[in-house]
């Protein structure tokens, strides 16, 4: 999102210039929630330039942004193509933080989200995650799919992509308030 943006948000209004304001802790919460909470929101403005946000809600407090980092999602805005299309709004569950992982194409920092579809009766999006491009050990590689050269690595096949440095700094700052469940995805 870009500084001073607004975006319409189950009805609210989330704005952020250095914080959250104008969602009450029961909108801007996962549902059920009674106490502090943190939580990731994914604010989609381009391939390789939108934001990945910690927020804290608290009963009776507005929502606060803890922290946030410059990310991208996908190839193209289309959702509903799998492996291309960034992530489709809504609320993923966070199923797993690695800092170890080791898939075909994904390693080292990797958190797992959940499966999503893209639309009432669309595709079903899966193997989705928060990553970067990095060796199994979290270090740099030789090749591209684990050296990062710059912005257009930012690109992804459907899932939140960071620079290595910055999916370490939300693994620590993640961890440092009890590992967040859900993320929410909004354009």
């Amino acid at each position: 999102m870009r500084i001073g943006k607004r975006v319409a948000l189950a009805g609210s209004v989330l704005a952020l210039g250095g914080f959250i304001a104008g969602l009450t802790p029961a909108q801007a919460a996962p549902s059920g929630a009674q106490a502090i909470k943190y939580h990731f929101v994914f604010d989609k403005n381009t391939n390789t330039n939108s934001r990945l946000i910690l927020v804290k809600t608290e009963p009776n407090k507005p929502a606060k942004k803890v922290a946030s980092w410059r990310a991208g999602s996908g190839h193209t805005t289309n959702s509903c193509e799998k492996n291309r299309g960034w992530l489709p709004n809504g609320t993923y569950d966070i199923k797993q933080y690695n800092t170890n992982y080791n898939g075909d194409l994904i390693k080292g920092y990797a958190f797992q989200l959940s499966d999503k579809r893209c639309k009432p009766g669309g595709t079903v999006r899966n193997e989705l995650f928060i990553h970067s491009e990095m060796k199994r050990d979290g270090n740099a590689g030789n090749t591209e799919a684990t050296r990062w050269d710059g912005n257009n690595d930012y690109k992804s096949a459907g899932c939140i992509k960071l620079k290595p440095s910055d999916i370490r700094s939300v693994y620590r700052t993640a961890k440092s308030v009890g590992f967040p469940r859900t993320l929410k995805v909004v354009s």
